[in-house]
């Protein structure tokens, strides 16, 4: 089980990690290259994640829990504007890193049974968190929403990871704009801006 550790020792640990992800994929993610990338001793990096598994399941709360916040927090001080909202989400869709921490744990979950069960709790936290960042925009949804629209991102950046090119990104900007518009916005919403689509190309 992942130990706390100090702040700083784990952050350097975890952004290790998501960095080698990122740029060799989960089967070259070694405990001594992330320790070597960290600057941190291979016996430090065991002492806070002793199994591959327990740094994996660390790195995919923080990056979900810290994207959720940012956009809390862009959103509630009206930093982000509802309208670039797609926008910011496909980016995040395209970001291959957060994927292939997914895909090495789904990978992996077939002979552990804990990651099995570390999956199920973070998609049901995941799903909370979606639902709240719903709420903020005035909408409330149902599960099928939230489901839909996890569904949509996830998909959407896996294809990315397999495919890697400009066609699958640009994919994933339209579908973060699709996921947004119609399952976290409201239907008021949603009308008015079909409403705008069309008066422009009626211009």
């Amino acid at each position: 089980m992942a130990k706390r550790g100090t702040p700083d020792v784990r952050s350097r640990i975890l952004d290790a990690a998501l960095d080698l992800l990122a740029k060799h994929g989960f089967t070259e993610l070694s405990q001594l290259k992330i320790a070597h990338a960290a600057g941190v001793r291979q016996s430090h990096l065991t002492y806070y994640f002793p199994t591959r598994t327990d740094l994996l399941e660390a790195v995919a709360v923080r990056s979900v829990q810290e994207l959720l916040a940012s956009l809390r927090a862009g959103l509630i001080s009206q930093s982000i504007p509802t309208a670039d909202l797609p926008l910011i989400v496909g980016k995040m869709l395209a970001d291959k890193r957060r994927a292939r921490v997914m895909l090495g744990l789904i990978v992996s979950s077939d002979e552990e049974r804990e990651i099995k069960r570390f999956l199920r709790r973070f998609v049901a936290q995941v799903r909370i968190g979606i639902a709240g960042i719903a709420r903020l925009l005035g909408h409330e949804p149902s599960a099928t929403d939230v489901a839909a629209f996890h569904l949509l991102i996830v998909g959407a950046t896996i294809l990315n990871v397999a495919r890697d090119d400009a066609a699958s990104r640009r994919e994933c900007a339209e579908i973060a704009r699709v996921a947004v518009s119609r399952f976290l916005v409201p239907e008021t919403q949603r009308a008015g801006t079909k409403r705008r689509r069309r008066r422009k190309a009626a211009v």
